[in-house]
């Protein structure tokens, strides 16, 4: 339910249940908020390194526009020529031989050929503007060490621990709001106790004073009951002050106005037939799951090293056109190519880089299982504590519960006899003060009971 729907109702002094205040503190708590976008966060994270298993395909683009020409003159000349070996049909300098067979050499120092082709001489104009290229690019990694793979489980980890995190945040959440409803069911007893009390001596002063009237009690007993009138007032508006402080604080943990009112049904009955589950398990606690979790995350972070020092293998492919360009004014460049590549790299020797690495890594696992090892035993042990105290807190109630009714039946008895004048003001008065301290240590024990029922199923895991 939302928060809008709860308010205005609220305001006109509708009950709220402790159900219905867990839910309105989940639903506005900045923890729990938190909690939820990062784990959000951590799914996105797992979608981001699952891309890395697919091929990665590029585009690319360039244009040149460019104002420089390149002009130059290549001289003419008579060029030797080449005729057909016979015996092979490879091309071979014509040369001119004498009569011994041997290449005739002419005044320059070379061989002199039978003839020569005339080249008359050429010019070249060049320019690059107005070039562009395009190209696609797939690369595809085959093989990484386990690199991607582990990565990606680090990330689903990562995932399933902020997840563990928002169970946490909520059990937290749920303690505190737990904590604030509790002590204002509490705080409301303590009024209707003050208010009890102030009631009961204040008709003792009535009939002292009446008393006193008739010469049947001395001003010195109308002072013992008047300074009792007035530390019941006190006691009254210390316990209406605690009220209105418990309700703001019930307010704030449910994330509702401070000044909103709120009415809370019956009395410590809610949640009355609890039992603790005889097979709980601290196992089932989220902080446990967690450290699990670490402890997975440290394994994939030694694969992840070692993968560092393995062989990688990866293929890419390249398209490419490229368009522009003008020789003696004709176009340049015009066409398209493919090409592909495999790539293998395979590290040799680092001097035990890798294998230290490696034990590095292993070691903060082995720290991480310590650690699991010995947080798990404190759960366990805060697990028995929690039942002990829940089981201390039934037996509290129980005999705090019957404290409470002997001390109303003492001072009913002790008001009859006063009354009959076989007992003096002062022990009415205290059994007046016994019954005030029973009923106060009742409502403590109840409001432990209802608490140390909290503790238990969040040490348990079950909130």
């Amino acid at each position: 339910m939302s928060c809008s729907f709860f308010v205005p109702f609220l305001l006109q002094g509708q009950e709220m249940t402790l159900e219905q205040s867990r839910e309105l503190a989940l639903e506005n708590n900045k923890a729990i908020s938190i909690a939820s976008r990062n784990k959000e966060k951590a799914e996105y994270t797992v979608k981001a390194y699952r891309a890395n298993f697919f091929p990665r395909i590029s585009a690319s683009g360039n244009y040149l526009y460019s104002d420089t020409k390149i002009n130059e003159t290549i001289q003419g000349g008579y060029l030797p020529t080449y005729v057909p070996d016979p015996a092979t049909g490879e091309l071979v300098p014509n040369i001119l031989t004498g009569p011994d067979g041997n290449p005739v050499i002419g005044a320059d120092g070379n061989p002199i050929f039978n003839q020569y082709a005339y080249f008359p001489g050429m010019g070249i104009s060049m320019n690059l503007k107005n070039t562009w290229m395009a190209g696609l690019r797939a690369e595809q990694p085959i093989y990484t060490g386990g690199k991607i793979t582990s990565a990606y489980r680090m990330a689903q980890i990562g995932n399933e621990i902020a997840g563990l995190n928002r169970q946490l945040s909520r059990a937290e959440v749920i303690v505190k709001v737990d904590e604030a409803y509790w002590t204002y069911v509490k705080t409301r007893e303590l009024v209707n106790l003050a208010l009890s009390y102030q009631r009961v001596v204040t008709e003792l002063l009535k009939d002292v004073q009446n008393a006193h009237e008739v010469g049947l009690k001395h001003q010195n007993d109308v002072l013992k009951v008047q300074v009792k009138v007035n530390e019941a007032e006190l006691q009254l508006r210390q316990a209406e002050n605690g009220n209105r402080l418990a309700r703001k604080n019930l307010c704030y943990a449910t994330g509702l106005p401070l000044d909103t009112e709120i009415s809370l049904p019956g009395s410590f009955d809610e949640s009355a037939g609890f039992k603790p589950g005889s097979m709980a398990d601290y196992t089932s606690r989220p902080e446990y799951a967690m450290l699990e979790q670490q402890i997975e995350l440290k394994e994939q972070e030694i694969k992840l090293t070692r993968s560092d020092f393995l062989p990688k293998v990866g293929v890419a492919a390249n398209y490419g056109y490229i368009n522009g360009g003008e020789l003696n004014g004709n176009k340049l460049l015009d066409g398209a190519s493919l090409s592909a590549m495999v790539s293998v790299s395979i590290p040799l020797f680092q001097w035990g880089e890798g294998r230290n690495k490696i034990r590095a890594a292993e070691a903060e696992r082995d720290i991480v299982q310590l650690q699991r090892d010995d947080i798990a035993q404190q759960m366990e042990l805060e697990l028995a504590q929690a039942f002990d105290k829940w089981d201390e807190s039934v037996l509290d109630v129980r005999l705090t519960s019957r404290s409470l009714d002997q001390a109303q039946e003492n001072m009913r008895v002790s008001e009859d006899r006063y009354k009959a004048g076989m007992e003096t003001l002062a022990d009415y008065l205290e059994a007046q003060t016994v019954w005030q301290r029973a009923w106060t240590e009742h409502v403590e024990a109840m409001t432990r009971l209802r608490l140390n029922q909290t503790y238990y199923l969040k040490a348990a895991g079950k909130l």
